[in-house]
């Protein structure tokens, strides 16, 4: 069984325990995680009995790709998707209420006819939340393009002063497809100086400078699948006030890592790393959460925060980012991307998180 129809027949079993006889799924993500569709326009309707009653649906300009993508299930070639779909359907129908529009919904029922239409919200992110080991590998593969990547970008001079934070990003981004990335997760945040006190900022035409902290939050795209890592350098000699502010961040780090652990409850991942920060006085310069689910989306659940709801489970994939801005001096942050594991989280970024001097 491929690891596509091995998530249906799961999702079926929560179809089953819904009492819903289909689930009509428009969203272009969980249709690729069920499918392995990687298309622009596509839906499909899975049947709680099995794959031999449930129909993939997409338009003719994907009459070749779906064939090879999507070999084992019925192909309806038509347009607009859910609407051909939902006008198929019997008994109670649930669709993806988050996803679908309200103008969208008054179509659906009027296609469905005689189907009940009923809401089923989150069925598939359900799923999404645990990842198996074919989703594992990618994301194994996306960290290690990043690894690379950020590799090369010191060892050939790619921080020295005078360059300005757009060129590095740029060039950051560049290494990553030549070690295998389809693309950047997101856009790369460079920052220099004072501007890496500012958590999300946008990479600009400011300079680097001997004793600038460079704070870089990037990730790889490979499959569909995401990473994200922060590491923060500095270029020189650091200071003792930046020193001591990166051990500060990297003991917070290494508590939200070692509370990762299957049952633990996500806000108590939040307060272990947290309160290392606290305690040292500057908790009110962790302005975010320690970190999120990562997967076909860059950010997903779970949510790692002070108000996240819920436990860990063995093959959540998470980051760990705590990070503290000093405002108009400089901030650090260092982040990883990890598994959940019975043993003991999985460290799938692997560049080191001492402090880098270059």
């Amino acid at each position: 069984m491929s690891s596509y129809a091995a998530r249906r027949t799961a999702l079926r079993q929560e179809l089953q325990a819904t009492n819903l006889d289909a689930l009509l799924v428009t969203n272009l993500l969980n249709v690729r995680y069920l499918t392995g569709f990687t298309g622009s326009n596509a839906a499909v309707l899975i049947d709680a009995q099995g794959d031999d009653t449930t129909v993939f649906c997409t338009d003719g300009r994907y009459l070749t790709q779906s064939a090879k993508q999507v070999p084992d299930l019925e192909r309806l070639i038509d347009r607009p998707c859910d609407i051909a779909l939902a006008s198929r359907a019997k008994g109670k129908l649930g669709f993806e209420s988050h996803h679908v529009t309200v103008d969208g919904l008054d179509a659906l029922t009027q296609a469905a006819g005689k189907a009940e239409l009923l809401r089923a919200g989150g069925l598939v992110e359900k799923l999404r939340l645990v990842k198996d080991e074919v989703e594992i590998e990618a994301l194994r593969m996306a960290c290690a393009a990043a690894d690379r990547a950020l590799a090369a970008l010191i060892g050939h001079g790619g921080l020295r002063a005078g360059r300005t934070e757009r060129e590095v990003a740029r060039e950051l981004e560049s290494r990553m497809l030549d070690h295998g990335a389809e693309g950047p997760s997101f856009s790369s945040i460079v920052a220099f100086g004072a501007n890496s006190a500012v958590p999300h900022h946008s990479p600009t035409d400011a300079t680097l400078h001997q004793g600038d902290l460079i704070k870089l939050d990037f990730g790889a795209l490979v499959d569909g699948y995401h990473s994200d890592m922060t590491r923060t350098l500095v270029l020189g000699k650091p200071a003792d006030w930046q020193r001591e502010l990166y051990d500060l961040v990297a003991r917070s780090q290494a508590a939200g890592r070692n509370a990762l652990r299957p049952g633990v409850r996500l806000s108590d991942v939040d307060q272990a790393s947290r309160e290392v920060i606290e305690k040292a006085g500057h908790g009110s310069e962790f302005v975010h959460g320690l970190g999120h689910g990562v997967g076909l989306e860059i950010h997903e659940a779970p949510a790692l925060s002070k108000v996240g709801d819920g436990t860990l489970s063995a093959g959540m994939a998470v980051t760990v980012e705590p990070g503290v801005y000093l405002s108009g001096r400089g901030g650090v942050r260092i982040e990883d991307t990890l598994v959940v594991r019975e043993s003991g989280p999985e460290l799938l970024t692997l560049t080191t998180k001492e402090l880098v001097v270059v």
